[in-house]
């Protein structure tokens, strides 16, 4: 190692330090394709965010973030779930590492990430915000355990949520028992795919409040759910928003 970097903290510290635009080191998360990178303040106000972020909250660029929390795209009860997660990390001064979420996609369909966070400190060591990435969680586990059927089960209960399907169902397909199932999903993603049946058709129904003109009635057939009010109970419970209240607030214009 050459005399100038014999410290190599304090030789990096000096390369950082004299780049005229350090931020557009940030700009290379454009090109890194399904995964969520993003800063906030304090606040949990967003100071930048990359442009996967950016479609799925339905803004066109990245400065459109700036200054806005989660509350400003995602229904309260995500949100205040985003926001809980990033205070924290603020208040711990301590970063998280691989925390399993459930994030919607363009179409509604929540799919599992794996989410980390680190706190951003100030010269004086002072956590002045938070760092944090998303990453498909498909891409990011080792393929060991039978791990691949959990996959398998989850693009079951995408392809068929529309339809009666139960717990036995999504069992049978990756020639599992119930009860085997119910443990490895669980373990593996912190939720039960009962659960994730549901969280999936609650995101079918954001998608058509949002994009469509159908009503409550033909949603319940699109989407899988017994009946008007079984929609609402788990819709209100999964968004803390009736139905008509969040497509009145998050219908495209």
């Amino acid at each position: 190692m050459s005399e100038e970097i014999n410290n190599p903290r304090g030789w990096q510290d000096e390369f950082f330090q004299q780049l005229a635009r350090p931020r557009t080191l940030l700009d290379l998360f454009d090109f890194v394709p399904g995964v969520y990178m993003y800063i906030k303040d304090v606040e949990s106000r967003f100071v930048r965010a990359n442009r996967v972020v950016c479609d799925v909250v339905g803004v066109s660029h990245p400065d459109e973030l700036i200054g806005h929390t989660d509350f400003d795209f995602f229904p309260p009860a995500i949100a205040a779930q985003y926001v809980a997660e990033d205070q924290r990390v603020i208040m711990a001064g301590e970063s998280l590492s691989d925390q399993v979420w459930m994030v919607p996609g363009k179409n509604g369909v929540p799919r599992l990430y794996l989410c980390s966070k680190v706190p951003l400190l100030d010269r004086e060591e002072k956590v002045v915000g938070i760092a944090g990435v998303k990453r498909p969680y498909e891409y990011s586990a080792d393929d060991s355990a039978g791990y691949s059927r959990l996959v398998r089960v989850i693009s079951f209960i995408i392809d068929n949520h529309a339809s009666y399907i139960e717990v036995k169902d999504m069992a049978e397909h990756v020639h599992l028992s119930v009860s085997q199932l119910q443990r490895d999903f669980s373990q593996n993603f912190g939720i039960a795919p009962s659960r994730y049946l549901r969280e999936v058709r609650v995101g079918m129904v954001r998608h058509l409040l949002e994009s469509s003109d159908l009503s409550l009635i033909q949603i319940v057939s699109e989407c899988g759910f017994y009946d008007q009010s079984h929609l609402t109970r788990h819709f209100k419970a999964s968004t803390g928003l009736t139905p008509l209240k969040y497509r009145q607030r998050f219908r495209a214009l």
